[in-house]
């Protein structure tokens, strides 16, 4: 199937649905470009302004790191504390997971990227109703501008997908891993619980990590990095983010109206970030902060992460979310009102990564933006 996409400008001759579609119905995904050869990259992926011209601080982003097998130890709890009220990041160390299953993990995400075209196809689709997907920018068709990335979808917990279901590059881990994902996320939601002065299992048992959803992202070498991102701005629809990810540089989080870098300097490190939901639930006191990924100016190196989002049972609970009882008072009234998870979660997908949000669309009205 050919992967030719016309290098159209932006001027009023553009069709731009027309080129979106003409890429989603390749099914080549963003490598199939780069495997094509291409010099100059689509118009689709052109993002406005150019994000080379975005501030960066050069200094990178000092990110906390806990001990997970100290979490009994005097001081962890006020760590985690600090880092979700302030940073909304922090990196866990000695979490359990062997460092041969965080390896495997990255390394068959690799090899099901880099596979031909053929062997991927038969799992590219935008069906949601489907535990595993294949595609290129879930909100293709919403966002201002397409990332310059390619995305595998696992719906891990709490129904898993058979087995035979999975590519088989990904099939003997994928599965082990997500498991392995949910008990680390256990572990962190318990030091968070206490940090917002709540029994040790409160999170928990509120569901907070009952859904697993493992999403893996391929960013390919881009040929100008200058004019798109990797992944746009956006904070997380979820309860909490776990993110594996290889030692290319790319990430980077919102500071003081700044990017700054997030390096992957601390071996065997998972990153932590709490998610909009959290901040929802915690009244405001946890922070959902803003990240994004820069396109991969590596000529030769796709860059690989995988991010599992702890959430309800989205396809089950109908759980009303609003902000734990007691973390409100007269003078710490709710922020925000109540949502399903599924309710919150469709809001996200309907916009895309838009800039703007999600949570500002669940404040409370005296509590909104004055631009909205």
């Amino acid at each position: 199937m050919s992967t030719t996409i016309t290098m159209a400008s932006d001027d009023d001759g553009y069709d731009r649905r027309r080129e979106l579609q003409a890429f989603d119905d390749s099914k080549a995904d963003v490598k199939g470009l780069v495997d094509a050869g291409i010099t100059a990259i689509p118009a689709i992926f052109h993002h406005h302004p150019p994000p080379g011209r975005q501030l960066l601080q050069q200094q990178p982003a000092t990110i906390p790191v806990i001990d997970l097998s100290a979490a009994d130890a005097p001081g962890v709890v006020a760590q985690v504390k600090a880092a979700a009220e302030t940073v909304g990041f922090f990196q866990v160390v000695n979490h359990g997971v062997p460092g041969e299953l965080l390896a495997e993990m990255l390394a068959a995400i690799r090899r099901f990227n880099e596979q031909p075209p053929e062997a991927k196809r038969p799992y590219y689709t935008r069906e949601l109703s489907r535990k595993v997907r294949f595609n290129s920018n879930f909100d293709l068709f919403q966002s201002p501008a397409a990332n310059w990335r390619d995305t595998l979808f696992c719906e891990a917990a709490p129904e898993p997908p058979h087995p035979e279901e999975l590519p088989a590059a990904v099939r003997h881990v994928m599965l082990e891993y997500g498991g392995a994902m949910r008990a680390v996320a256990a572990r962190v939601l318990a030091l968070l619980s206490e940090a917002l002065g709540l029994g040790r299992h409160h999170l928990g048992e509120m569901g907070c990590a009952e859904g697993l959803s493992v999403v893996s992202n391929y960013y390919p070498p881009c040929p100008e990095p200058h004019l798109t991102m990797g992944c746009s701005a956006h904070s997380d629809p979820s309860f909490l983010t776990v993110l594996l990810r290889d030692a290319m540089p790319g990430l980077q989080v919102l500071q003081a109206g700044t990017w700054v870098e997030v390096p992957a300097d601390v071996p065997g490190a998972l990153l932590i970030n709490i998610g909009d939901l959290l901040e929802l639930v915690s009244n405001g006191r946890f922070k959902s902060v803003e990240h994004r990924v820069v396109a991969n100016q590596s000529r030769d190196r796709g860059r690989v992460s995988v991010a599992c989002f702890c959430n309800a049972d989205i396809a089950r609970s109908r759980r009303v979310y609003g902000p734990i009882p007691e973390l409100t008072s007269e003078e710490e009234p709710p922020l925000y009102r109540g949502v399903t998870v599924p309710e919150f979660l469709a809001c996200y997908d309907r916009k895309g990564l838009d800039g703007r949000p999600t949570l500002h669309d669940f404040l409370l009205p005296r509590h909104q933006p004055p631009h909205l």
